[in-house]
């Protein structure tokens, strides 16, 4: 039902953000500190292996007992929560609707007729949200409004609200992460002009999201199912050492300038373990590839102008230069504290703020 999904927009109130990601919690709480933010509490705590399957979380009970631990061990006191679906479990489309319909109009010919059009499954499982987004003329001189429709199975939105309710915590916002990175890092995709798209890459633990954005929205999403987890194991495999959840490994290289021809003969005169890496690596830069060539077959005088690293695998050490020689695309890894130009106590090594972005996002909208 539509409003079990309804603050997907709305501006939240006084509480905090938390994501909840198959290898780690995040917590973040901001406050508004003249024009700008102020960091209260960042917390990451590691997740242990169980409660989450292919993203999905399948140990409910588990997950909202450790959350309760995290806000006890730090002494947080709140009672509402802005959370986050992963983008692969949302389908997101933009869809045009005759300009003349009124608001009510609007709402029942999204909701009840073109949405259905949109789902891979049944319209009565799905929880959805819509907004309305700018004007445009059609091709036969029709003007149409553009609408984002958000939808996620509701047996997923179900999952968080249960997670929550277990902890004692009201969702007031539930959102899709990548909407909340959007959110974060706005004012850097504001420099980017209408006929320009940016390329979000989010390297997550089992996967990477990926978020092709103009204007502000995301245009086209996919998830490849290559995240830190697949990159850490090649390393590892290559190094004969143990396969670990835990990335540290994995955060403290750097990525060599190596020529492209060299990765893929295998010509490279490095270790084994960094020649396993970049092979992985430069799979997933094909698979980056072939979204961009698809999208832009689609698309009428638009190129792509930057990516944009983030999530957890972004800020690898000169990961941004591999892409941009692999793939002849400027590439950025981003920084969501300086993006924010927010005020903080501690400080983050510039390895792990790239994985900041979803979760910074959320605490806004609780500020």
């Amino acid at each position: 039902m539509l409003n079990r999904f309804q603050d997907l927009f709305s501006k939240g109130k006084k509480g905090i953000g938390i994501e909840l990601a198959p290898e780690r919690i995040s917590i973040a709480q901001l406050r508004k500190q003249g024009q700008g933010y102020k960091l209260v509490s960042l917390h990451t705590h590691e997740v242990p292996e169980g409660l989450f399957d292919g993203g999905k979380i399948i140990d409910a009970a588990s997950l909202a007992e450790l959350v309760t631990e995290i806000l006890d061990e730090h002494k947080l006191k709140v009672e509402q929560v802005a959370t986050a679906v992963p983008m692969r479990e949302a389908v997101i489309r933009i869809i045009p609707i005759p300009a003349e319909l009124d608001d009510t109009e609007l709402r029942d010919m999204v909701l009840n007729h073109e949405a259905g059009l949109y789902l891979p499954y049944p319209r009565e499982e799905v929880d959805l949200d819509y907004q309305k987004l700018g004007f445009f003329m059609d091709e036969d001189g029709i003007e149409k409004v553009q609408v984002l429709l958000v939808a996620t199975r509701r047996e997923v939105t179900d999952t968080y609200l249960d997670t929550f309710q277990l902890v004692g915590l009201k969702v007031d916002v539930l959102e899709i992460n990548s909407f909340a990175l959007i959110r974060t890092i706005r004012e850097q995709l504001r420099q980017f002009a209408p006929q320009e798209a940016a390329v979000l890459v989010d390297i997550e633990f089992d996967s990477t999201e990926i978020a092709i954005i103009v204007d502000g929205v995301p245009q086209f999403s996919r998830t490849v199912p290559i995240g830190t987890f697949q990159l850490q194991s090649a390393l590892s495999r290559a190094m004969n050492l143990p396969t670990s959840r835990n990335t540290e490994l994995l955060q403290g290289m750097t990525i060599p300038n190596t020529p492209v021809d060299g990765i893929r003969t295998g010509a490279t005169g490095i270790n084994p373990g960094m020649a396993a890496l970049l092979r992985v690596l430069g799979e997933l830069a094909d698979e980056l590839r072939r979204s961009i060539d698809f999208y832009l077959n689609q698309s009428e005088n638009l190129e792509v102008a930057q990516l944009l690293l983030a999530g957890p695998g972004g800020g690898i050490g000169q990961l941004d230069e591999f892409f941009t020689q692999r793939l002849s695309l400027p590439t950025t890894q981003v920084d969501p504290i300086a993006a924010l130009s927010l005020e903080m106590e501690q400080d983050v090594p510039p390895v792990q703020r790239p994985g900041l972005g979803t979760v910074l996002g959320l605490g806004l909208r609780e500020v």
